[in-house]
């Protein structure tokens, strides 16, 4: 399936019913009294998030959805029935923005949550509410309201705990299918990841987390070049972002610190707040690197590459082709992940045991180190 993270629709809810104005008419009673029904309410239409859905393609070729309006109230006290509500099923991690205002309307980023998009007109009133001791054969009803109608850009953010980034051919879609479930397509040419790829990295029985793969980025993202840059709201959701840089390029001309420099500067074009999530460094491919080389070279590369950005962090050295290192670098980050979990919420006291649950659902339990064994 064509994976599609942007779309706009139009929807427009029903108008309600309009209510009645109708008195009672039988057989010797030649003065019945007001039997006019309301008029029943326009349909709805909600948002639901479903995580059996990964892309908005169903609302790129589909533009608009309108709501029935509701039935006009009859006599004999007979009431319209309201119309159906519409529910729009899209992935989770969608936010939905008002292409009008720019104002964000819902954020699903929970299985089942609905949110209502346009609320539904309310019928109007049958002139039997309008009978009084003064008034005995009122011939007021009212009509049934507009339905809202509105313009709405959906965007979808995969949620993930991890997030890849570095250039093309860095390495990332090898390191994914080591580590995880996921089996992108893997090729010794540029761009080969065109859309999003999700796995989940287990690292035991109830130990999990999640981490996406975009489309490698390259100097000038920012502006238009390539194509990570349509991909970098992916990593938006993310705790910790994998900068992976290729340490042992095929073109001895390229120089990795420059590349990874670049990858950083435009991280912060692109969202300063993006730019500031914990960004690790990954050196890739040390597996075409000599044994007696390895430890100079990356020293030299750590060494230019705080120079030139004053950054300073977790640096690990890994072959996503042979997996040396890599299950150590995914233990790492789970600890991140937990520790920052913890941060966040902070286990009780008196508490042996607390649960947490990361950003893909799966619990995580937590030993409180004060417990007493």
């Amino acid at each position: 399936m064509k994976f599609i993270d942007e779309a706009t629709i139009e929807v427009f809810a029903g108008k309600g019913g309009n209510g009645s104005g109708s008195f009672r008419r039988e057989k010797f009673i030649p003065k019945g009294g007001p039997d006019g029904g309301d008029g029943g309410k326009g349909g709805s239409i909600f948002a639901e998030a479903d995580r059996n859905l990964n892309t908005l393609i169903d609302y790129r070729y589909s533009k608009q959805y309108r709501a029935k309006n509701g039935e006009n109230g009859r006599g004999a006290d007979c009431y319209g029935a309201a119309a159906d509500d519409i529910i729009l099923k899209m992935p989770v991690g969608t936010t939905v923005i008002n292409a009008d205002t720019g104002l964000v309307v819902a954020d699903l980023t929970e299985h089942g949550q609905r949110v209502l998009l346009a609320k539904g007109g309310d019928g109007g009133l049958g002139n039997i509410h309008f009978k009084s001791s003064t008034n005995r054969a009122p011939r007021q009803f009212t009509k049934g309201k507009d339905g809202e109608l509105c313009r709405l850009q959906l965007e979808l953010k995969v949620l993930a705990d991890v997030g890849l980034l570095g250039m093309p051919n860095a390495g990332k879609s090898t390191l994914i299918a080591a580590v995880s479930n996921a089996r992108p397509k893997i090729a010794d040419y540029p761009f080969t990841t065109l859309h999003p790829n999700l796995g989940v990295v287990r690292i035991g029985h109830a130990q999990s987390f999640v981490i996406a793969d975009v489309p490698g980025l390259i100097e000038g993202a920012a502006e238009g070049a390539g194509l990570g840059h349509q991909f970098l709201k992916h990593l938006s959701r993310t705790r910790v972002l994998l900068h992976l840089v290729d340490l042992a390029p095929f073109d001895e001309a390229v120089d990795p610190v420059r590349e990874a420099v670049a990858i950083v500067e435009e991280l912060r074009k692109y969202d300063p707040a993006l730019h500031a999530k914990p960004r690790w460094l990954v050196l890739n491919k040390i597996d075409m690197i000599a044994d007696d080389e390895r430890k100079a070279k990356i020293d030299d590369f750590v060494t230019r590459y705080k120079k030139a950005t004053g950054w300073t962090g977790a640096v690990h050295a890994i072959s996503s082709l042979t997996g040396e290192n890599t299950q150590n670098l995914m233990r790492a980050v789970y600890e991140q992940l937990v520790h920052q979990m913890n941060i966040e919420h902070p286990p009780e006291v008196d508490v042996r045991f607390r649960e947490g649950t990361a950003n893909n659902g799966v619990p995580v339990h937590l030993q409180d180190p004060n417990a007493e064994d």
